[in-house]
């Protein structure tokens, strides 16, 4: 049975399934799909011909525009066709000709958006991917499956990111870059292949980190990857010297956790 809030205004042209659920003040334009086993919070708005799909849960605020398609199943030759997620934060925004799918039973089941977050026309979010907040992936971004992105990461026009990649907290990636391996929290990843370049210096700055913080994290970068010993050796090594300093904590953590890929480095990638 479908439940559709009584503040909800549905245009006559939209097709809602039974099933669906629709909350207050949602706006559903002509020409869009709802499927039945899809949520929409209140007060998100499908312009005309924006398809939602899947069991899928869309947040408060959302804003869905022209041939996105959201919730579709996932483009994965392992798929078993059982039944996954996508679950989608608040206050996003798909612009027109987004795809983003649900999980796979493999990969967990799940999809996964954070709130605030911005895509623009074209990109793509594959099976499996954990998104956090405040990420703006541009035109023509590509996740591949189970890549995990932080808080506050950008994704410049065309950059394509590799199955199983992380990208840490604020790091930028530049357009047409191709992200093969981990990008530290902060990190610059620019090129195809991608290498590391430096720190996203502005990104720190815009988001209030003071001077004296950005040199730490400078001078933590350098012993990381300039040193004698292996990045994660020299991560290691420097822990107890950065101990008060959050940023570089959150660096070390990233560099110690576990991954599928290597990490990006000021070498890997060049010739």
């Amino acid at each position: 049975m479908t439940m559709i809030a009584a503040s909800a205004k549905i245009h006559p042209l939209a097709v809602v399934e039974d099933g669906a659920v629709i909350g207050e003040n949602a706006v559903i334009g002509p020409f869009c799909y709802v499927g039945p086993k899809v949520v929409l919070h209140d007060e998100v708005e499908l312009l005309p011909h924006a398809i939602v799909t899947g069991r899928t849960a869309i947040g408060r605020g959302c804003r869905i525009f022209s041939n996105a398609v959201i919730g579709g199943d996932p483009q994965s030759l392992h798929h078993d066709g059982a039944e996954t997620t996508l679950t989608v934060g608040e206050k996003c925004t798909f612009r027109e000709g987004v795809t983003v799918n649900t999980g796979t039973t493999e990969g967990g089941g799940k999809t996964v958006i954070g709130n605030d977050n911005l895509f623009l026309a074209n990109s793509h979010v594959a099976h499996d991917c954990i998104l956090g907040s405040h990420i703006v992936m541009s035109n023509n971004v590509m996740l591949a499956g189970h890549v995990v992105v932080e808080d506050r990461v950008i994704l410049g026009g065309g950059s394509a990111v590799h199955q199983f990649t992380r990208i840490g907290r604020q790091a930028f990636i530049g357009g047409l870059s191709a992200v093969s391996y981990d990008v530290i929290p902060y990190g610059m990843l620019n090129g195809n292949p991608g290498v590391l370049g430096g720190l996203n210096v502005v990104g720190m700055t815009r988001a209030g980190m003071d001077k004296p913080t950005i040199h730490e994290v400078r001078r933590a970068f350098k012993q990381i990857f300039e040193g004698k010993g292996s990045i994660r050796a020299n991560a290691a090594a420097i822990r107890a010297e950065y101990a008060r300093s959050v940023p570089v904590m959150q660096i070390l953590d990233f560099i110690a956790a576990e991954s599928e890929r290597a990490l990006s480095s000021p070498n890997r990638g060049k010739g």
